[in-house]
């Protein structure tokens, strides 16, 4: 069977996310809850609906690239599918993740909310809102001179509109397109608004959560669920206060985003799960926040894990011959592969982890057609290796050397400079979980005894 080499280099781009919604995507998909160790988006899933009316507030964390952004288009279309009106967004779209204040967080939900909610016919009148934004667009009008950089009013929708033709999604876009991309302007904003948060997030609940909770029931939907992804992008620096962006967002002002008064799922950077404040997370936000492993592709005595590189196989097969049965397209490996057995070696170093899977294979399709040799997928491997090794400081050479024999991360700082970096992988089974090095690094000089 003839490769469309187009469609499958598109679908093997390591920075697209599948939208399970969408059937051309959902073909893609591969479950590997199996051999992740439990199904969490099962068990996230179901913390929503046996809440029923009671909100619902869940963290879910992982390695960037592992597929947490799938996992949770997955918890979107099953939600749909129970009657939840489910508003998902991807939080980098609206914030800088180097600089996000509690306030940032807020309007990005507010205005993600309000659009979702406008789209589905859902009547609201923010007028609190509206007023809230007006002093802020004031503000910034009169306080920024010199430059072009005017909050608008756009047409009859603008934030000057007459209260039943307000947008607000709309009025918060006109705000925080001009505050994203300075730094000044977005100081100037968050002065503004940081003192009357706790009216933000009564003018969320009462003026667009609550109404909507109501409408949507009325139309027989069973509520409204509320996912905000890429949070866990948000970077690690300290403030001022001596606190890390993620302990200052999540554990000291976290009750805040805990008040929404519907489901709510966050995305938070995979340190707070290894950091001192995990407990104070955890009783903030009343349960421990929900880690998504790496795919097996050994077990925990080095013996290997056939079922999670046979899944591996198949999400990559499944990119080139999305419409051919599971079980046919082993037949088709010589299509993309000199022998299984090349396959199977791309699966295992890989680690189990989505995103370098991806790369290394959108890697040799661009410096050949397929099948692809062994001698060109080791070249590949080779050259990703020299690029990661170039990062890693004789010190980490020794930390890597210890978790590669005794299978452990201890300690905040050790985190850090590993699983941060990619360096080491997490995996659990049904009964434990355990750490191992990136297997891109295990043939490195530098870690050979």
């Amino acid at each position: 069977m003839a490769i469309d080499l187009h469609r499958f280099f598109k679908a093997s781009n390591p920075s697209r996310t599948l939208d399970i919604s969408q059937p051309e995507d959902r073909q893609y998909y591969i479950d590997f809850s199996e051999v992740r160790g439990s199904n969490l988006i099962k068990e996230l899933g179901r913390a929503i609906i046996f809440s029923e009316d009671e909100p619902n507030c869940q963290l879910f964390t992982g390695h960037i690239g592992c597929g947490k952004s799938t996992e949770l288009s997955r918890l979107k279309a099953e939600l749909e599918q129970k009657g939840f009106h489910v508003v998902y967004f991807e939080s980098s779209q609206d914030l800088d993740m180097a600089d996000v204040d509690i306030s940032d967080i807020l309007l990005a939900i507010a205005r993600q909310v309000s659009q979702s909610l406008e789209a589905a016919q859902i009547q609201l009148q923010p007028t609190r809102f509206q007023n809230l934004l007006q002093g802020a667009a004031n503000l910034l009008n009169s306080e920024i001179t010199g430059i072009k950089a005017k909050v608008p009013v756009v047409g009859d929708i603008g934030i000057n509109a007459e209260p039943g033709k307000f947008s607000l999604a709309v009025g918060i876009g006109e705000i925080t397109t001009k505050t994203k991309d300075s730094k000044d302007i977005r100081s100037l904003l968050r002065q503004h608004l940081e003192p009357r948060v706790n009216n933000i997030l009564e003018a969320i609940n009462q003026e667009l959560i609550e109404p909507a909770q109501k409408q949507l029931k009325q139309q027989g939907k069973a509520g409204m669920v509320v996912i905000v992804d890429n949070l866990d992008r948000i970077d690690n620096r300290q403030r001022s206060s001596g606190r890390t962006q993620p302990e200052y967002l999540f554990v000291d002002r976290g009750e805040l985003l805990n008040k929404l008064k519907c489901h709510v799922v966050y995305t938070v950077p995979l340190v707070l799960a290894f950091s001192n404040e995990k407990e104070s997370l955890t009783n903030r936000f009343g349960s421990d926040p929900q880690l998504l492993p790496m795919v097996r592709v050994r077990e925990r005595d080095g013996s290997l894990c056939s079922e999670g590189v046979a899944l591996l196989r198949q999400m990559i097969l499944a990119r080139a011959f999305p419409h051919v049965d599971s079980d046919q397209r082993i037949s088709l490996i010589s299509e993309l592969f000199d022998a299984v057995e090349t396959l199977d070696y791309l699966c295992q170093v890989s680690g189990g982890h989505m995103r370098s899977l991806l790369v290394l294979l959108n890697t040799c399709m661009k410096k050949d057609d397929p099948p692809f040799s062994r001698d060109l997928v080791e070249r590949v491997i080779s050259q990703r290796r020299s690029e990661l090794s170039k990062a890693i400081t004789p010190r980490e050479w020794e930390l890597l050397r210890l978790v590669a024999q005794q299978k452990t991360v201890r300690g905040e700082e050790e985190y850090q400079t590993l699983l941060r970096s990619l360096f080491v992988f997490e995996y659990r089974d049904a009964d434990e979980s355990w750490f191992d090095i990136n297997p891109i690094l295990a043939e490195a000089k530098e870690l050979q005894l």
